[in-house]
C-alpha cells in the first residue's frame, strides 16, 4: 500500500505524515520504500548529522555540555582495502567508560527477505532501519558484551582481535566476508574518541541521544538521534522534525555515516593498522 504519494496535494496524508516528511525529505517513491521497509524492522533510528559549522550552535540551543557526557572509544575493523565494507560488513569494539565493552557484528544494507530464518528469531541479531533526512538503510546487527576494560588491554597488548567476538558473531563475520578474508587480515581502524549522551526536549516524547566523534586532526561529527518501535517512526519524526525546527537545528546538511567518515578517514590519514 502506497502512503507517501497523497504527500504531494491529494486529500488523506493526514499532517503527521506530511510533518514526518519534513525530517526525511524523501521523493514520494523513496518513501514508500522506507515506510514499507519499518514495516519489516524491530526498530527504527532517526538520525541527523549536523553541519560542522553549526556543531557550537547546535549545542548551545540544546544546552548539550559534552564535558559531563561519558567518554567511550571506538574502533573499526577491516582489511587494508576495506573489503568488509565494500561487502557491507561492519565490525566495530567500543570501550566505554564506568561500564562494560562491547563488540558489535554488522550486515548494511541488509535484504530482511534475504536473511535465514536463524537470525530473524534469534534475540541476539536486531533488524534496524536508520532513517536520516534524504535516506535510509536497513541494517542487521549482532552485539556482544564484553567485559570492563577487554578492549583497552586487547588493543594495548597486541592480543588477537578474534577474542573480543562471540562465536555466533566469528560465524556471521566468516559466512558474509569476502572469500578468503579471516580475522587475522583485519587491521584496526581509529581510535576515535566518542562522547555520548541523552538529553530530553520538549516536544519529543523520548529521550534525543547526542554523539560527537572527535578524530585526531581536530574534525569531528555531531549526531543527534532517536530510536522507537516501527510503528512509531511516523509520529517520531513528525515531532522530531517540529522539535528540531523549534530549536533552529540544521536538517538540511550532508547526511554520512559514522563508519564510513572513520575507516575513510583512518584510510587517508594512515593511521589505520596496530
Amino acid at each position: 500500500m502506497q502512503l507517501s504519494t497523497d504527500i504531494t496535494g491529494r486529500p488523506g496524508a493526514g499532517p503527521v505524515l506530511r510533518d514526518a516528511q519534513t525530517f526525511w525529505r524523501l521523493p514520494p517513491h523513496r518513501l514508500d520504500k522506507l515506510l514499507a521497509l519499518t514495516r519489516q524492522a524491530d526498530r527504527v533510528e532517526l538520525k541527523l548529522v549536523v553541519p560542522a559549522a553549526a556543531h557550537r550552535s547546535t549545542c548551545a540551543s540544546l544546552g548539550i555540555d559534552l564535558s559531563r557526557m561519558s567518554a567511550r572509544t571506538v574502533y573499526f575493523l577491516d582489511t587494508p582495502d576495506r573489503a568488509l565494507e565494500g561487502h557491507g560488513v561492519v565490525a566495530r569494539v567500543r570501550s566505554v567508560e564506568n561500564r562494560p565493552d562491547d563488540s558489535v557484528v554488522k550486515l548494511r544494507p541488509v535484504q530482511v527477505r534475504d536473511l535465514p530464518v536463524r537470525h530473524r528469531r534469534s534475540k541476539r541479531f536486531v533488524v534496524e532501519v536508520d532513517a536520516m533526512p534524504g535516506d535510509f538503510i536497513c541494517t542487521g546487527a549482532m552485539k556482544q558484551r564484553l567485559g570492563m576494560h577487554d578492549v583497552e588491554r586487547t588493543m594495548a597488548k597486541g592480543r588477537p582481535l578474534h577474542r573480543l567476538f562471540s562465536k555466533d558473531q566469528l560465524r556471521l563475520l566468516g559466512s558474509h566476508a569476502p572469500p578468503r578474508v579471516r580475522m587475522k587480515d583485519l587491521e584496526v581502524f581509529g581510535p576515535v574518541d566518542v562522547r555520548r549522551g541523552k538529553i530530553g526536549l520538549a516536544g519529543l516524547d523520548r529521550l534525543l541521544t547526542v554523539e560527537r566523534w572527535a578524530y585526531p586532526d581536530g574534525s569531528s561529527i555531531l549526531e543527534l538521534s532517536t530510536r522507537c518501535r516501527p510503528e512509531a517512526a511516523v509520529s517520531t519524526a513528525a515531532q522530531l522534525a517540529s522539535v528540531l525546527r523549534a530549536y533552529r537545528v540544521d536538517v538540511t546538511g550532508l547526511q554520512q555515516t559514522k563508519t564510513s567518515a572513520t575507516l575513510a578517514y583512518f584510510d587517508r590519514s594512515g593511521a589505520g593498522g596496530r
